[in-house]
């Protein structure tokens, strides 16, 4: 991360040098090399961001069509990876295992699994929709005593390596020519339904053709400095590291009827349960004392072996939650008009960043989505109390 002035002016100015902004500012210079961007990061460590927290997986099981849309774009860019992100030699391997997910329902939540899984496959996706004597067919280790049904993606769903797409997107947006600059933005000018100027935290001033949103977690209070309420909190999540001396074969990532999450991660399994306390900017310290309480009683039940296991570690990390309906605000301000958003994705920030990093692009540069419609995510809808609810949060 550069250390040096800021340029005065500069087309964008991108607020949050995560994965989301890096994606951006990637696709801007790509789509555009004569457009002049700057990264504004506070802390060049990712010491607390969500990015360099994240469990770092993709899906298609969604509820709402715009989010399935975005994850079949991001699948086909992140299965790209080694091209689109190759800097010289130097061409990404992310990592990617294509283990699907797998939701687990009762008879509450049977129903509503079944509609989720007609929409994912109406748009494309490649999900099953599996009875419990088909589940205990391919997971045997599995307790389906209590379950329906499950949905399982057959492919175009599973993990990869989070932290070196972070890091492939610094790389290759600095190779077209993008800055990145660390720096604290603690205040906005706005005249004339525009952000005139950003001030940061040493003394530096910066005026922008355009602002950019991308601040994760902290999104709210970057929108508070243009005068801009956003539903975004902080929200703590708890991934705990467990060793289970008994193999799982072809474990994906399963959701289970309680909540939690569970899959495998090399020799270990990583996993999650909806917290206690999730709060607004909670310390990054891991719920340990949940794990014997909560979680581990839900896992053995889930999966008898577990009932033998070790916590090798825990971490911490912030969902940015959007509290009014769980899915991403994206595009342009309607009243700010070089203000936009690309924040409060509720946990699957990562893996829509690829496909929304172009879209956004495309809507600063061109005043027009082109390879992917955002507009069901667009700002106005939080202003007239209108929800796009996301039911498919996970922890």
């Amino acid at each position: 991360m550069s250390t040096q002035d800021v340029r005065q002016t500069v087309d964008v100015a991108v607020v949050g040098g995560g994965v989301m902004g890096a994606a951006l500012a990637t696709w801007l210079r790509t789509l555009d090399p004569s457009v002049s961007v700057a990264v504004l990061e506070r802390d060049p460590t990712w010491s607390r961001a969500s990015s360099a927290l994240s469990a770092a997986s993709i899906r298609q099981q969604y509820t709402q069509p715009v989010n399935i849309e975005i994850s079949r774009q991001s699948l086909a860019l992140l299965r790209g990876a080694a091209d689109w992100l190759a800097v010289g030699d130097d061409r990404p391997d992310l990592g990617f295992q294509e283990d699907g997910y797998l939701y687990l329902a009762g008879v509450e939540g049977a129903q509503a699994r079944r509609e989720a899984h007609r929409l994912q496959c109406a748009l494309g996706a490649d999900v099953a929709l599996l009875t419990p004597d088909a589940l205990t067919e391919r997971f045997p280790w599995l307790n389906v005593a209590d379950v329906e049904l499950g949905t399982l993606g057959l492919s175009g769903e599973g993990w990869f390596d989070g932290y070196r797409l972070l890091t492939a997107l610094h790389a290759k947006a600095k190779a077209l020519g993008a800055s990145f600059v660390r720096g604290d933005v603690v205040a906005m000018t706005v005249e004339d339904a525009r952000v005139r100027t950003l001030a940061l935290s040493d003394g530096r001033q910066l005026s922008a053709g355009s602002v950019v949103n991308a601040a994760g977690p902290w999104a709210r209070s970057v929108g508070a400095m243009a005068g801009i309420p956003l539903p975004v909190t902080a929200s703590r999540r708890t991934v705990f590291v467990l060793e289970c001396p008994t193999p799982l074969p072809r474990c994906p990532l399963l959701i289970d009827t309680s909540g939690f999450w569970l899959r495998p991660e090399g020799a270990y399994f990583i996993g999650g349960i909806v917290p206690v306390d999730a709060g607004d900017g909670r310390p990054l310290e891991p719920e340990l004392d949940t794990f014997e309480e909560d979680f581990w009683p839900l896992l053995a039940h889930r999966i008898p072996a577990f009932e033998a296991l070790r916590v090798v570690r825990a971490w911490a990390g912030y969902y940015e939650m959007n509290t009014f309906d769980h899915n991403a605000i994206v595009g342009a301000h309607p009243t700010v008009r070089n203000f936009y958003c690309m924040n409060g994705f509720s946990g699957h920030g990562m893996q829509q960043a690829p496909a929304v990093g172009r879209a956004l692009a495309e809507q600063i540069l061109f005043g027009e989505y082109r390879s992917l419609d955002l507009a069901p995510l667009a700002f106005e809808r939080i202003a007239a109390g209108r929800p796009l609810p996301e039911s498919a949060i996970i922890g």
